[in-house]
């Protein structure tokens, strides 16, 4: 084989990540929200990025004034921590984060949404978006690892650890239902919880010593919370009681001009739509509420 037939492909793989580059160009003044496209290594913007007032998500009052303090230091150009913002399904936390572009992108805020296949690219954002004078929030929605999956590693050497960090003007933002982003075990607690893991050797009558051939389980679950602990600011959601559910139900129905939503109808209605969705949640209140309104009740 040639040397120039060794060269080529080299040459073609370089052409494309050149190309990938200067198609990464977003004109950030008009482009609020962005999504980072992992197979061509590009920014692509959205021209219709979801917006929602933060005035419109109820019941988690403390969870919007934690994010909104941290994010307003940050468009500030203040120390701002990264975010972790875990919990029951459907209770707001990617809305919460997207509430936040809607009330800052007038003062510099940008969104970049990138998916788990996009994290091992991270150090090349990190390069990217120094360059620019807005503020960015890399947008990690609904993460969950498994323990060799190359995101894992990627996001914890970025979050702290690596040698590539990002600018001052970059920062994290993840949502996850798991608060410690992996799964987790009962017989990974051994260590924390001895006395109690010996009362269960015993009414079991056999020794969990191993953890799937893990010889110090110990080990794998400070591993597991070892990415966690690297965002600064956790934020925790919880699931809703029937009140509350009501009330949000009662408020989208509302804005969708809907007029019957407080009667007896309306509550049996949405009650009878949580219990076939098997969840009390903001977002099932939305999904009832257009239901609702829909019918022109």
């Amino acid at each position: 084989m040639s040397s120039l037939e060794i060269l080529l492909p080299r040459i073609e793989r370089l052409l494309d990540r050149l190309e990938g580059t200067s198609a990464s160009a977003v004109d950030w003044k008009k482009t609020h929200a962005a999504r980072w496209i992992a197979e061509s290594r590009r920014l692509a913007p959205i021209a219709r990025p979801h917006r929602i007032e933060a005035r419109h998500l109820l019941n988690i009052d403390e969870q919007k004034q934690k994010i909104d303090a941290n994010t307003r230091q940050f468009v500030a150009g203040k120390p701002a921590n990264n975010v972790l913002l875990t919990g029951a399904r459907g209770t707001g936390k990617s809305s919460l984060v997207k509430a936040m572009l809607a009330k800052y992108a007038g003062k510099g805020l940008r969104l970049v949404e990138l998916d788990k296949a996009g994290l091992t690219h991270l150090p090349e954002l990190f390069d990217l978006l120094p360059q620019e004078p807005q503020r960015f929030i890399l947008f990690c929605d609904d993460l969950s690892f498994t323990s060799d999956e190359p995101g894992y590693p990627a996001l914890k050497a970025a979050l702290d650890g690596s040698l590539a960090t990002p600018g001052d003007n970059v920062l994290i933002y993840a949502t996850s239902n798991r608060r410690h982003l992996m799964p987790e075990y009962m017989a990974e607690n051994e260590s924390a919880h001895p006395a109690l893991w010996d009362e269960f050797r015993r009414s079991q009558n056999e020794e969990a010593r191993h953890v799937g051939g893990e010889v110090h389980p110990g080990e794998a679950t400070e591993e597991k919370i070892s990415l966690s602990e690297r965002f600064g600011l956790w934020i925790s959601f919880y699931p809703m009681d029937q009140d509350e559910y009501l009330s949000i139900a009662a408020h989208w129905a509302r804005e969708l001009g809907a007029r019957d939503c407080q009667s007896e109808a309306f509550t049996r209605a949405a009650l009878q739509w949580s219990l076939g969705r098997g969840a009390r949640s903001g977002r099932t209140a939305w999904q009832f509420a257009k239901d609702w309104a829909g019918q022109g009740k």
